[in-house]
């Protein structure tokens, strides 16, 4: 089935454009959600808010939004008010500079979007996306939408043109913030750890190697209720021993990963004699 484009847009740079469709880069029904259900009844519970001040439920039509400028004083706006602040929608990615694709930290990443040519926009697409491509650069603007102006970044990916949402400056903390007190890297724990990473290194990213287990647990939990089964806990493991010297972990690291790459290999074997 073909992805359903959720927006069209155009990229702007210079004098070209490039008119081009918004696809989600992720599957939003992979997500699992749970409603708050009335123990008694069995029916969905709705929510509601409770003034702070009196205690009662306050209906939708009486509830303007605030913002907290001191412990407990606010500034009210209307709906009006905060509609006039919206950024105007333009439809158009407009890039502002392109840059060393290598330099953009992954950290600013926030969300991704597939980009696909829209009708007329086949031959400026594949340009942009190949241009890129040797170039070794991203383009970096500016997106409007839903009244927001998003920092974005529109790079190359298997013949396609991905738009990642990227994060404002102001909006990472910055990692001075983290307390790393500083020591010595002894040489010969940093040969053991190098080696340690060069026996479980691969070349390739491969992330459909692995699979989110909580998730599939759940599905399985709930098409267990589904069908009448109850539900109990496993017991819990019981906590297993640490190595707490770093050189002792190191290497019984290293011993483990020998192990693993031996029965591989012999399991390669047999499998080729059998066939």
């Amino acid at each position: 089935m073909s992805a359903r484009p959720i927006a069209a847009a155009t990229i702007s740079f210079g004098l070209v454009s490039v008119p081009i469709k918004l696809y989600s880069s992720s599957e939003s029904s992979a997500r699992i959600s749970f409603n708050w259900v009335d123990k008694k009844t069995g029916s969905r519970l709705k929510q509601q808010y409770v003034s702070a001040g009196d205690g009662r439920v306050v209906a939708k039509d009486e509830m303007i939004k605030g913002y907290e400028f001191s412990k407990g004083q606010y500034v009210l706006f209307t709906p009006e008010e905060l509609k006039a602040l919206d950024e105007k929608a333009t439809n158009s990615i407009d890039i502002a500079e392109f840059v060393p694709l290598a330099q953009v930290d992954r950290l600013y990443l926030d969300r991704a979007y597939y980009l696909g040519p829209d009708k007329g926009g086949e031959r400026a697409y594949r340009l942009l996306a190949e241009a890129l491509k040797q170039t070794g650069r991203a383009a970096l603007g500016q997106y409007a939408a839903r009244g927001q102006q998003h920092l974005v970044l529109v790079r190359p990916i298997d013949g396609l043109l991905v738009m990642e949402q990227l994060h404002y400056a102001d909006e990472l903390r910055p990692s001075s913030e983290v307390p790393v007190e500083d020591g010595e890297v002894k040489e010969q724990e940093l040969e053991l750890a190098k080696q340690l990473i060069d026996q479980t290194a691969t070349d390739t990213f491969k992330p459909e190697a692995y699979r989110d287990n909580v998730r599939d647990r759940v599905l399985e939990a709930i098409q267990r209720k589904v069908e009448g089964e109850e539900i109990t806990a496993e017991p819990a493991e019981a906590p297993q021993t640490k190595i707490l010297d770093l050189m002792a972990a190191l290497k019984a690291s290293i011993a483990e990963a020998d192990d693993e790459s031996e029965d591989a290999a012999e399991a390669k074997s047999k499998r080729k004699t059998a066939s």
